[in-house]
């Protein structure tokens, strides 16, 4: 069998991740042909398809599966020794792409613009998903590091806390809470509360705030954004629990108040995620460094 060519396992690995042609062309400056030139090329030298297409879709086969453990384990690879050579040539550039949850936005451009214009050679790039898109991207190596208030469990995966993260109870100013002080958990069983996602970082705080005080969940409804939740508390649809920093502007313009609930802030904590085996390049050491010193100063 002749062996594949490092062009061939970097567009097969795009392509498994993407399970779309088109896009693995878009991300490899590829025309589609081109891309399904070299999986077909790849499928030949092992004797096997890849893939396979079921109506629209694509998925890989048992043998694809096994070749993108490989072809990812030799991509990283290979990006890690561009990182030691550009590091032997003492050179800061490069590019950086950080995935960060929804929530995380709210405060990670303007840390962004204070990194870029210490290192304008750093080509940085923000992605902004929901907790389960930013792990997959760390695990896809899409990401060089995320932005979580929930850390993934699991050993694959170094978590550093960096800067706190305060969840607070908000509701529109006409509640009828919101000049009630030391407001006890009990109270807040009868209302409506607007919480994000099944899995999201909040969601879980919340519901393990109810369990401690043996508590059943208030009625719910799951909402997939921090804006989501905003809007509809302002709307009077019920009550929300979110990160403080998510809210600044709605605060100052007097469109929500934190509502003075019992054992609540509760104070989290914004987290940097790695992969454990992957090699940081002087750009993510330099942007972890960043971080840790600007929460240091807060």
């Amino acid at each position: 069998m002749l062996p594949l060519s490092l062009r061939q396992l970097q567009v097969f690995e795009s392509v498994a991740r993407h399970l779309n042609h088109s896009r693995a062309a878009e991300e490899l400056f590829l025309s589609q042909p081109a891309v399904s030139m070299q999986i077909k090329q790849a499928e030949q030298t092992i004797g096997m398809p890849l893939f396979e297409q079921v109506g629209k879709k694509l998925f890989l086969t048992e043998a694809g599966r096994e070749m993108l453990h490989y072809s990812r384990s030799i991509v990283l690879l290979m990006q890690e020794m561009e990182t030691v050579f550009d590091e032997m040539k003492g050179l800061e550039h490069g590019h950086l792409c950080i995935a960060v949850v929804s929530t995380a936005n709210y405060f990670m451009p303007q840390l962004l613009a204070k990194f870029i214009q210490a290192h304008p050679k750093i080509k940085v790039s923000l992605s902004v998903a929901n907790r389960d898109a930013v792990i997959k991207q760390l695990a896809d190596n899409v990401a060089d590091l995320a932005i979580m208030g929930q850390p993934p469990e699991g050993t694959d995966m170094l978590a550093e806390p960096f800067m706190e993260n305060p969840l607070v109870v908000i509701a529109s100013p006409q509640h009828p809470l919101a000049t009630a002080t030391k407001i006890q958990p009990r109270q807040l069983v009868n209302e409506i509360f607007l919480l994000r996602e099944q899995g999201s970082g909040t969601r879980g705080v919340v519901e393990r705030f109810f369990a401690s005080h043996k508590l059943p969940l208030p009625t719910h409804m799951a909402m997939d954004t921090n804006e989501a939740i905003k809007q509809s508390v302002q709307a009077g649809m019920g009550i929300g629990i979110i990160s403080s920093h998510s809210i600044e502007l709605e605060l100052e313009t007097k469109r929500l108040l934190v509502l003075n609930v019992e054992d609540f802030p509760i104070v989290r904590h914004w987290y940097i995620v790695h992969r454990k085996d992957k090699r940081a390049s002087v750009a993510a050491h330099e942007f972890n460094r960043f971080l840790l010193e600007e929460s240091a100063t807060k």
